[in-house]
């Protein structure tokens, strides 16, 4: 059996692993919640929650309530969290007090315990020790503000540092390549059958679009995430702080992350209700449709490679099958479809989550948080994966493009304004009936004059309105 050493909180003493950092609050915790998923809150909250205590401390000690050596042990351990040197320490399930405040006490403990530590007075007893996890650690806080603060600022930092990145490298690459195939003639297609010419360029220039407005959907929300519930303590009334806490430690706080943080304009809206959260979830859900879109038509359009549409030419990046030899699947695009899928539902918990908001707390933040840094995370993964091992790479079947083009009934769109909607069906009919393109049936015709038809039937006179 592991050595313990016995703690005490407010409820009595709890019986602690000896070397672990954290105290009698999280081991009830963790008593109670271990075994429901084994999954903890990531990396990024984790630095959120060791940012906003470091400069908690420090405003703290702007304010004259804590002296500059509890606030030197504080700061150095509160980094030491930020930094993951601690990581190990925070043990909780995410599936817990739907506050969050067993995971806000296990920060406060693992940040007393280390900064006792770093004084020399680990072991000593409990009066002893310069720091306590409520009366300093905690001070001016609430877990009611600390955790949603928490979710707020490490959803915006991943969001500023992986996911808005690989969107916008995403986004130029499809510029590049609307560019490179600008002159490539394909046919459209709408309902999956065969509609009017477009360019191999337009089709790019439609998904990068897609992307610059998943972008500016993110943008657009940010100003909501960046509120940041702290202040409001308990209930949103803000008792047991400084009125200048807020403001001072939110100030921090941006510049820690060079992200421009805000006090909540309502308190009692920014901890009753996650809609910020809900909000941006709701983006992410959006861009996980485009990219679902995107990489099923760069699926579609690379089908065959001899007996499908066979229009587009993706990097090979692995044998396909094992038991087909020769065969190469469109693996990436496909596993970015996968991303989307989760990332949607992701969204539902989220959403249900927001609306569970009771009076004056919230009590699903730790799911919804977890939620939105896994969409988060999974995007920018998946969106890095998918430009640089699929689209960089992507070619054209110049040929292909322009036989499928020739062999399409729906050329006859542009003879119907010359010979009528009728006449250049029955045109359409016929070509389908005897396997002939539309040129040749309207040539045998003799619908139009043959240098008129060939300017009618010129793709690249198909591809931009009537400028007469």
């Amino acid at each position: 059996m592991s050595q313990t050493r016995i703690e005490k909180d407010s409820m009595g003493e709890m019986a602690v692993p000896l070397e672990a950092y954290w105290a009698a609050s999280t081991q009830r915790a963790h008593l109670n919640f271990q075994g429901i998923s084994g999954r903890r809150f990531p990396r990024s909250f984790i630095r959120a929650l060791g940012l906003i205590k470091r400069c908690a401390a420090e405003t703290n000690k702007e304010l004259g309530k804590l002296d500059e050596r509890r606030c030197a042990l504080i700061t150095q351990a509160a980094d030491e969290v930020a930094q993951g040197t601690l990581d190990a320490q925070f043990i909780l399930d995410v599936y817990q007090t739907g506050s969050g405040t067993s995971t806000n006490m296990n920060a406060n403990e693992v940040i007393a315990t280390r900064a006792n530590e770093v004084a020399g007075l680990r072991t000593a007893p409990a009066k002893e020790r310069p720091v306590h996890q409520n009366d300093h650690v905690n001070m001016g806080q609430s877990s009611n503000d600390v955790i949603p603060t928490a979710s707020h600022v490490s959803a915006a930092m991943r969001l500023q540092e992986a996911l808005l990145p690989a969107l916008e490298r995403l986004e130029n690459t499809l510029r590049a390549k609307a560019e490179q195939f600008a002159t490539v003639m394909k046919i459209g297609r709408t309902h999956l059958q065969d509609a009017t010419p477009v360019t191999m360029g337009q089709v790019f220039s439609g998904w990068a679009t897609q992307i610059a407005r998943a972008r500016q959907r993110i943008d657009a929300a940010m100003p909501r995430l960046c509120e940041l519930a702290l202040g409001g303590t308990a209930v949103g009334t803000g008792i047991n702080t400084h009125k200048d806490f807020a403001r001072l430690t939110i100030a921090r706080l941006s510049k820690q992350t060079g992200l421009r943080f805000s006090e909540a304009e309502n308190h009692f809206e920014a901890q009753g209700s996650r809609d910020a959260m809900v909000e941006m979830s709701g983006a992410l859900k959006v861009v996980a449709v485009s990219l679902m879109k995107i990489s099923n038509d760069v699926r579609w359009l690379s089908s065959g490679p001899r007996c499908g549409i066979g229009e587009l030419a993706l990097p090979a990046t692995q044998p396909g099958s094992s038991i087909m030899p020769g065969k190469v699947n469109p693996v990436i695009a496909e596993a970015m479809t996968m991303v989307c899928a989760q990332v949607m539902g992701n969204d539902v918990a989220v959403t249900v989550g927001g609306q569970s908001g009771v009076f004056e707390l919230n009590v699903m933040i730790p799911v919804m948080t977890i939620n939105v840094l896994d969409s988060v995370e999974l995007l920018a993964g998946g969106v890095t994966a998918f430009e640089e091992k699929c689209v960089r790479g992507i070619e054209v079947d110049v040929e292909r493009c322009e036989g499928l083009i020739e062999g399409s009934l729906a050329m006859c769109t542009s003879l119907a304004p010359l010979i009528g909607y009728e006449a250049a069906a029955d045109i359409a009919k016929d070509a389908w009936k005897t396997r002939r393109t539309v040129r040749e049936v309207a040539l045998a015709r003799a619908v139009l004059p043959a240098e008129q038809l060939a300017k009618v039937l010129d793709p690249r006179n198909m591809i931009h309105p009537d400028q007469a």
